[in-house]
């Protein structure tokens, strides 16, 4: 079950590529802004795409909003270098190759599309969590549906609010 509002968000450290090479990314070094968590199952399918070409079309917004979004995925980092170029996604892309952050965030499928034969455990369910400058979560979204997008309109209120 997805961690709950009110919970304290467990600080994670990951790999993301920059245009400098490999670098770390982690909740606590954005500790003092909110941050959005956009969980996404893989790269290169389809609603996921959809989902991070829109929030990085956006992305204006959540700047407004003075939040930082980070987009996690249990691929490799340059599996998910090379999808942010081919779709123009402007997102910092965290990878959870070993979907720790995912079962920390209670939001692992045990089996990810079995009737499609993919069969395969930890990647994370589509999900959203807002996290406050303090580090504790106040909005919590997540669907055991992989085609269902989040609310980003409920996302971007509860940013708005959190910025006051």
């Amino acid at each position: 079950m997805a961690l709950s509002i009110g919970t304290s968000a467990p600080d994670f450290k990951l790999t993301t590529l920059t245009a400098d090479g490999p670098a770390h990314v982690s909740l606590s070094q954005h500790k003092g802004s909110p941050v959005l968590l956009l969980f996404v199952p893989m790269a290169f399918t389809g609603v996921c795409t959809e989902e991070l070409c829109s929030v990085s079309g956006a992305i204006g917004d959540y700047e407004a909003l003075d939040a930082t979004v980070i987009a996690i995925s249990g691929d490799n980092p340059f599996a998910q270098a090379a999808w942010a170029e081919k779709e123009g996604i402007k997102l910092t892309l965290a990878s959870d190759y070993e979907h720790t952050v995912a079962a920390a965030y209670g939001i692992a499928y045990d089996s990810f599309l079995p009737e499609k034969n993919l069969d395969m455990g930890g990647v994370p369910k589509r999900s959203a969590f807002v996290v406050d400058k303090e580090g504790v979560i106040q909005y919590t979204e997540s669907s055991d549906n992989p085609g269902q997008l989040p609310d980003f309109d409920a996302i971007k209120a509860k940013l708005a609010e959190l910025k006051g």
